[in-house]
């Protein structure tokens, strides 16, 4: 999680210029986004959600050659068909991320069904409203996920199936 010394390619994202008026996370967790993918090394990557492209960006050049698609519609039968389509394409997801949008419950349960032993997501805003926050907390109990941690910007979610169920609180501040 905490970062022991600079990656190689921090220097190139910070000289890039993102749209500001979009939602976007703080450096020190798009450079956490940049090493989970460079751990993590999943095969495709997928972004739902308005963002002002800074995450992705930083996600996308943590290993290249990896599959990625965005999408990024205002109207939430559209995304989900995209979705869907993508999904039916790749057949599993390494990783999704469920960025800055209002369809964030059907686009995890559209998701879900392809999520294997090893993938996962990112879910940002976790604590942006009531109802994300609620809805947060119903998602450490659901069954179907394993491993979360909440680092208050972010939360991450693990469908590690050999490992017991377990919601971190992470300090990353």
């Amino acid at each position: 999680m905490y970062e022991k010394r600079p990656y190689y390619a921090y220097q190139a994202l910070s000289e890039e210029h993102y749209d500001s008026l979009l939602p976007h996370y703080r450096t020190k967790i798009n450079r956490l986004l940049f090493r989970m993918i460079n751990y993590t090394q999943p095969k495709n990557l997928l972004e739902v959600g308005q963002d002002n492209g800074e995450a992705f960006q930083y996600m996308c050049s943590a290993k290249k050659g990896m599959d990625t698609f965005f999408i990024k519609s205002h109207e939430c039968q559209v995304a989900l068909k995209q979705l869907g389509a993508k999904l039916e394409e790749w057949k599993s997801l390494g990783c999704l991320h469920i960025g800055h949008t209002l369809y964030y419950k059907e686009v995890f349960e559209a998701a879900l069904p392809y999520m294997k032993p090893g993938s996962w997501m990112i879910i940002g805003g976790i604590h942006a409203t009531k109802d994300r926050e609620r809805w947060w907390k119903e998602l450490q109990k659901d069954e179907r996920t394993v491993i979360t941690y909440d680092l208050y910007d972010v939360g991450f979610v693990f469908f590690e199936e050999k490992r017991y169920k377990e919601n971190y609180i992470v300090n990353f501040l």
